[in-house]
């Protein structure tokens, strides 16, 4: 099978829950070298393209292993469901105000649904938190056909594809910049809630390599730490927050109404504004 979705078996027939999806990987060419990510994400004009192209990428052997290898062995409450198992695109408005950067998809959540945040307890958590601040349309955020529209907040990774362990090497981290780099530049937010340290330490990268004025050393990630970086005239404003992990939710080092303050505070400072076309990209 290509890589377009991966049937979990175990003895159980395939049931597709959802559409395939984009045509299979092998029906464009697809992007097996860091510079070959590098070329197709300069080269994407707009947000759909750069979707489309996402999705076939194969430039990490040990991730492109690792989504192929959890969608064809689930746990059993997923058993028999048809697995996105490619690299998860950006969601949400395409002028979005606020960009939230995560990590990277879970394995069971945005590697199956093929949606970020979207299938799992992290997305639970945030979903719900930005239905409460008046960006997203419903509280949860359960298939990436269940009609979520998202309006003012677009949702991105700096790593596309589940890693093992939830850790992204080094190396797979600057092989997928240059992804999140162009889906910034096409958003063009004003405000970023980082989730995460990975998130901040992978997202500060891109901005310096983007020529945001970083500084040196750079800062550290924390909850609630506050970042303004300009670039000629423009600005840019970074929050951090924990991430929405279970282990962050379930210890309540990270609660709702930690989560909905950095999500007000965003609001406030320009982000999240309804754009003249929500979309679900």
């Amino acid at each position: 099978m290509a890589d377009g979705g991966v049937a979990g078996t175990r003895g159980v027939s395939p049931t597709p829950e959802r559409p395939a999806g984009p045509p299979p990987a092998d029906a464009r060419p697809a992007p097996s070298s860091p510079a070959d990510v590098v070329a197709a994400a300069a080269a994407a004009p707009d947000l759909a393209a750069l979707a489309d192209v996402v999705t076939t990428c194969r430039a990490c052997p040990r991730l492109v292993a690792w989504r192929r290898a959890t969608a064809a062995d689930p746990p059993a409450r997923y058993r028999g469901q048809t697995y996105w198992a490619r690299p998860v695109p950006g969601f949400g408005d395409e002028h979005a105000g606020i960009a939230l950067v995560g990590l990277a998809p879970a394995a069971d959540g945005g590697n199956r649904t093929g949606r970020m945040f979207t299938g799992d307890r992290s997305g639970d958590f945030l979903v719900a938190a930005l239905h409460r601040a008046g960006l997203a349309s419903q509280p949860t955020s359960e298939d990436r056909d269940d009609g979520l529209v998202l309006t003012g907040v677009r949702m991105t990774a700096p790593v596309r594809c589940a890693p093992p362990a939830n850790a992204p090497t080094p190396a797979e981290r600057r092989t997928c910049g240059p992804w999140l780099a162009r889906e910034l530049a096409l958003v063009d937010p004003r405000v970023v809630v980082v989730l995460g340290g990975f998130g901040w330490r992978a997202l500060l990268t891109t901005l310096d390599e983007q020529g945001w004025g970083v500084p040196r050393p750079r800062p550290a990630f924390g909850h609630g730490v506050e970042l303004t970086l300009r670039r000629g005239d423009a600005s840019l404003v970074l929050l951090g927050c924990f991430h929405v992990s279970p282990h962050n939710t379930f210890t309540g080092r990270l609660t709702p109404q930690m989560l909905d303050a950095v999500l007000e505070r965003a609001k406030a400072l320009g982000g999240g504004q309804p754009s003249s076309s929500a979309a679900t990209t």
